[in-house]
């Protein structure tokens, strides 16, 4: 496609920005359209899976029939089945008269399957079936039916990890990931969002009657440097409240800061940025927490250096660290009392015999009896994204980037 083109094709779906994984995943949108190849669409939450789906519909032969679009993490696990294909009068008690399902609905067009990793397991049956041979029955009912539809199926869920976990059916993700598109990460297209923003300022100026509102180059740097764990959606929602509450016109990036959270704005890039990659999927939550562990445990050893050298009496300074000890009791560093230990010359030069025997190797086990487990730090994480968002629960599930529904298993599994 050429630069004309793909620029056609943004100015029609509003998309603003030039990163050059944006512009790689329209151009695969308009190709993988004019088959009828099923496509998975992948990424965060807030990033417009839905506008890809959009141009592979506008795009193909079947322009012209249906487009629906459904949430599946939406629907409790009851009434999916009933959603997707169907129910005859007398299927189940509310069941009154005879209803269409999506798939009979979009036959002939295409169907958008949101949050397709959410299905339970008995639907993703049905599903795999419907894809392999077009055939489907109606709750409640023996007859077979047919439709031609094409799918496209989106998912903020590592497949592959929930697939290990048993939480997802294999031959389903084959079968729905004939071509996959992945769109970035607002912090992906860092570039990109002075421009976002000034579009949703410019949107909301013109439809409100109100002054535009501009930025000072040090605001868009903090802008370019937040995690934007919201992406789009949260930009274009600070853009619409400092809009409103504002009363200066040029934004500097005191008057920005109260309007970012500040533990996105101290996160740490090496340990969330997700751009490592693993041989079939993105950084695991897993694989990310054990990074935490792995610096806690540092700091642990770190803190007890300390306490030996309040023990033993000696100067509150420790080699290579140039911040002075703070002088309180053992009592309140550790939960539990220390056993008197060898003088603080003695322990390093133990440990150093300890690295030489372990060639060189400085990393040590995690120590199972001082390091929260991964449930209580997964419990902790979602008990502080609660309360940060005074309660509300599809916030907290946006901040945690996890659907509702995932959230509200979370939620009742740890009784918070």
């Amino acid at each position: 496609m050429t630069q004309q083109e793909i620029q056609t094709i943004k100015q029609r779906y509003g998309i603003v920005g030039n990163s050059p994984i944006l512009m790689h995943d329209i151009e695969v949108a308009v190709q993988v359209a004019k088959t009828n190849l099923s496509v998975l669409i992948t990424g965060e939450n807030g990033v417009g899976k839905d506008i890809f789906s959009r141009i592979i519909h506008d795009f193909s032969p079947r322009k012209h029939g249906p487009n629906l679009s459904v949430n599946c993490g939406a629907f409790p696990s009851g009434t999916i089945n009933s959603e997707l294909f169907g129910h005859v009068r007398g299927a189940y008690t509310d069941a009154r008269s005879d209803r269409k399902g999506y798939f009979e609905e979009a036959n002939g067009g295409t169907l958008f399957l949101d949050e397709v990793g959410e299905l339970p397991m008995d639907t993703q049956a049905m599903l795999l079936r419907v894809l392999e041979t077009g055939e489907y029955l109606r709750m409640g009912e023996s007859t077979v039916r047919k439709t031609n539809v094409r799918v496209v199926a989106a998912t903020n869920v590592e497949l592959p990890r929930a697939i290990r976990e048993e939480r997802f059916r294999e031959d389903l993700y084959y079968r729905l990931c004939g071509v996959e598109i992945h769109v970035p990460a607002l912090r992906e297209r860092k570039d990109d969002i002075p421009l976002l923003f000034r579009k949703f300022v410019g949107d909301f100026a013109d439809q409100n009657a109100i002054p535009r509102i501009t930025l000072t180059e040090e605001a868009k740097t903090l802008l370019k440097n937040y995690y934007w764990g919201g992406n789009i959606r949260q930009l274009k929602n600070l853009a619409e409240q400092l809009c409103v509450i504002s009363e200066e016109r040029e934004i500097n990036a005191a008057m920005l800061r109260p309007y970012l959270k500040e533990n996105e704005l101290n996160r740490a890039p090496a340990l969330f940025t997700g751009s490592e990659r693993y041989p079939d999927e993105q950084m695991s939550e897993r694989d990310m927490l054990y990074k935490v562990l792995n610096i806690m445990q540092h700091d642990i050893a770190d803190l007890r250096k300390q306490i030996v050298l309040l023990q033993t009496g000696q100067s509150g300074h420790i080699p290579g660290n140039e911040s002075p000890v703070v002088h309180s009791t053992p009592a309140t560093l550790s939960p539990a009392p220390i056993a008197p230990t060898r003088p603080l010359v003695e322990v390093e030069e133990a440990e150093a015999e300890e690295l030489r025997e372990d060639d060189g190797e400085t990393a040590r086990p995690p120590q199972e009896d001082s390091s929260p487990t991964m449930e209580e730090i997964e419990r902790e994480s979602i008990r502080e994204a609660l309360a940060r968002n005074q309660g509300s629960r599809k916030r907290a599930a946006e901040e945690l980037n996890i659907s509702e529904r995932t959230l509200y298993r979370k939620i009742e599994k740890f009784g918070l």
